[in-house]
């Protein structure tokens, strides 16, 4: 007498068209968001030196120097997302910390993430595959800390294709007729590659809806925009791509698979799940939309070994759409038992690939290492006594340092310099510059012969070294300065070192017993 009414509120629950009994899952949000920001809590410190960039470029907008590298200087575009720049740019005027507003701002479109992994899926198996693999995924704790626009994008993404899996269930479903081609402006503001992820949604929606006025109207007026917006970049940047496309493009190629082995391993069972649901009619077609989607996201860094692609940040673009045609495979189960069994082997392979990613101890000891290294770096040139007239630098770890020093900033690798991007020989510019200070990435501390095309004996010629940062056992970042103001440098240098050697833990091994010490205060 008990077991069937059980199976049938169960099968209620899977039914298409019945929503979801929202009031069942609370305890699931509940815990589902717990986890979420414990796990942003305990990654709390972790801000990547690429987000720096995009907060340089805040900054001198927010101050009326136009979002340029250097205030004055030739406008150039060393970032690639636009929205994420200009939404932190007001920030500045009230005081608060940039890397704070990224944080708080990711996490709560993280949570927004969340919601939907609880309530679109039809059955509470489902929502507990979506959400726990989504919220016990260490990865999703980073890319959320981390300062980029992962987790917005992540989420414009996704709500996209919730829009667009409603209507291939039920064509009359309610969508409004601006909402999808705006998701695609937006996504393709937060990343130049954005369009791809949100081009089938929409490809669905003008399909489903063709026969309505309104769409049409909505996709030409907001295409209208983004196409202002394209004309409005290149005509102040003078090229129709950001200036890291021209340096990056053809830079590291591989396609010999590896990325797409590391993605298939890490998400296998969700991948998985995915692949089942297009074998089922109920959810074919929404799955099949999912994996479209996915594809678009991923083939990009499928052929080629992206800069930056730390714990498997672009394939976390797709990986909520992931998490969410799991679900609804398991939506499709009837066997509660067998269902419920499947969740917790995908939650629990997610959770632990994330722990087991190869960069995995590095990432969470990022924060502190960089506060070690680039952040004093930064804070001592902006503390030196150096005229005002002096205070130029070269660099190729173009983040922390220029943006926490305000020093005009030469970035030899060429991201932030549109002359070197566009091929010209970045030891001809670093000299042509003549920068007050040289900043030298290298794997020990010895000056090493080359880095990024630039002959590094030749650029740094009679500047003195001033000191050497230690960012990890292979990583420093070794100071150089012109020799009338070395020894000022020299002065603020040695003070930010030893502050920063106070303020975080003492060893440089990425280890996870070094993570949890920290975490719990012993070191």
């Amino acid at each position: 007498m008990l077991t069937a009414p059980r199976r049938a509120t169960e099968t209620e629950s899977r039914d298409p068209d019945r929503p979801p009994r929202l009031a069942g899952r609370a305890v699931l949000l509940v815990a589902a968001l717990a986890a979420l920001a414990a796990g942003i809590v305990v990654c709390w410190s972790v801000t990547v030196d690429d987000a720096y960039i995009t907060y340089r470029y805040s900054a001198n907008l927010a101050d009326g120097f136009g979002p340029t590298w250097n205030p004055g200087g030739d406008p150039v575009e060393g970032f690639t997302n636009f929205a994420w720049m200009a939404w932190h740019a007001p920030w500045v005027w009230l005081g608060v910390p940039l890397p704070v507003v990224s944080k708080l701002t990711a996490a709560a479109c993280a949570g927004a993430i969340v919601w939907i992994l609880v309530t679109e899926p039809r059955s509470r198996t489902g929502a507990l595959v979506a959400a726990g693999s989504f919220a016990l995924f260490l990865p999703t704790w980073i890319h959320v800390d981390s300062g980029l626009e992962t987790a917005p994008f992540a989420l414009v993404v996704l709500r996209a294709v919730v829009l667009a899996a409603r209507l291939l269930r039920d064509p009359d479903a309610r969508v409004r007729p601006w909402e999808i081609p705006a998701l695609l402006l937006l996504a393709g503001m937060l990343r130049p590659d954005g369009v791809l992820g949100v081009t089938p949604p929409l490809l669905v929606w003008l399909w489903v809806r063709r026969r309505d006025r309104a769409t049409w109207l909505w996709t030409a007026v907001i295409g209208a925009a983004g196409a202002g917006y394209m004309a409005a970049r290149w005509a102040y940047y003078g090229h129709p791509l950001p200036n890291t496309f021209y340096v990056k493009v053809g830079v590291e190629a591989a396609t010999d698979g590896r990325w797409i082995q590391m993605t298939a391993a890490t998400f296998l069972p969700l991948l998985a799940f995915a692949v089942a649901a297009l074998f089922r009619a109920r959810t074919a077609l929404p799955a099949a939309l999912a994996l479209a989607s996915c594809t678009a996201l991923w083939i990009i860094p499928a052929l080629s070994a992206p800069a930056m692609d730390y714990l498997s940040r672009f394939a976390w673009h797709g990986f909520p759409v992931l998490c969410l045609a799991a679900a609804w495979a398991l939506d499709t189960v009837e066997l509660r038992r067998v269902a419920a069994g499947a969740a917790a082997v995908a939650v629990a392979w997610t959770t632990a690939a994330g722990f087991l990613a190869p960069d995995a101890r590095t990432l969470v000891h990022y924060g502190d290492d960089l506060r070690r290294a680039h952040v004093a770096v930064g804070l001592a040139l902006a503390e030196a006594d150096v005229p005002a007239d002096r205070r130029s630098l070269a660099v190729s770890d173009a983040g922390a340092i220029p943006y926490y020093s305000g020093w005009r900033s030469t970035d030899y690798i060429g991201l932030n310099d549109e002359r070197i991007a566009h091929g010209a020989n970045p030891t001809d510019v670093v000299l042509a510059d003549d920068p007050t200070v040289v900043v030298v990435t290298s794997a020990s501390p010895e000056l090493p012969p080359g880095s990024w095309r630039t002959d590094i004996p030749r650029v740094v010629g009679d500047r003195e070294l001033v000191g050497v940062a230690q960012m990890r056992p292979a990583y420093f970042q070794l100071v150089y300065a012109d020799p009338d103001v070395a020894p000022r440098v020299r002065a603020a240098l040695d003070r930010q070192l030893a502050r920063a050697r106070a303020e975080t833990d003492s060893t440089l091994e990425p280890t996870w017993s070094r993570w949890t010490d920290r975490l719990l205060g012993r070191s």
